[in-house]
């Protein structure tokens, strides 16, 4: 199958819209230099029988079920926002990025996803038509592991700057992540004495029980199964939320000792 065929039926939604600018101009620049190649994938391959021309809607009617590669259409393109959010790309981010990469994909499909990442960066993105785009058609935990992700790139490199908190608070906003959520998943990104309760999202003053009902709900919001849609790649960023959870709550527990 040829590259342009298989990009084709590889992707759903964020084929059409102003995602499906970007990548058609990142795509564009690569199809050239690939055109001997194999047309080995770039990104979550789907069945071509299940291709997809949809239409950015301002008032869809459903919202269709996010696969693998919008997903990572989305995390590449916001990816490549956060990482210039301090005016630089740190050498540092960019490797996180290529690993994180590896992790989910495997050598061959990262190599393809990042040759894709470094042509998106190249571009000047409008982010909150991007955003829009994606509030509107990706569910509410999927959306919640691409925060997850960003936090991980802007820690890449040894901490967080105000810059990449900005941004990153500016794309939760425009994402429809609500604040707590917000501040839920930031908090596994810094060493605090009160974390634990920001990533219950309770105050320092809940009582135990309190704490026992914020720690079911949140287990529940960011348990793994959410996002298995998205496929296995992208469970294991959904593991590791689910783990900070549990930590914090393990911690009250040591801490009041109930």
């Amino acid at each position: 199958m040829s590259f342009s065929k298989w990009i084709g039926g590889a992707l759903g939604w964020s084929f059409g819209g102003p995602i499906g600018a970007i990548i058609g101009l990142a795509i564009g620049s690569l199809i050239d230099s690939m055109a001997n190649g194999s047309g080995n994938p770039l990104l979550g391959e789907r069945e071509t029988k299940s291709r997809r021309r949809s239409t950015y809607r301002t008032q869809p009617r459903q919202r269709p079920q996010t696969q693998s590669g919008d997903f990572e259409v989305s995390l590449l393109i916001l990816a490549s926002v956060v990482i210039k959010a301090d005016g630089k790309q740190d050498q540092r981010e960019l490797d996180f990025v290529r690993q994180q990469f590896l992790n989910m994909y495997g050598k061959e499909r990262a190599n393809h996803a990042f040759k894709l990442f470094k042509n998106i960066s190249k571009q000047n993105i409008s982010l909150r038509p991007v955003c829009l785009q994606i509030k509107q058609m990706m569910d509410h935990p999927s959306r919640l592991q691409l925060i997850h992700f960003l936090f991980g790139i802007a820690k890449a490199d040894g901490f967080v700057t105000d810059n990449e908190v900005k941004q990153i608070y500016t794309i939760a906003g425009y994402l429809g992540v609500s604040a707590r959520d917000y501040e839920s998943i930031k908090a596994m990104f810094y060493n605090s004495s009160d974390n634990a309760y920001k990533i219950l999202e309770i105050d320092k003053s809940a009582t135990d029980d309190e704490i026992k009902r914020a720690y079911r709900k949140m287990a529940k919001k960011y348990h793994p199964d959410k996002v298995i849609h998205l496929g296995k790649e992208h469970q294991k960023g959904a593991e590791e939320k689910f783990r900070q959870v549990q930590m914090a709550y393990e911690q009250l527990q040591k801490e009041r000792g109930f």
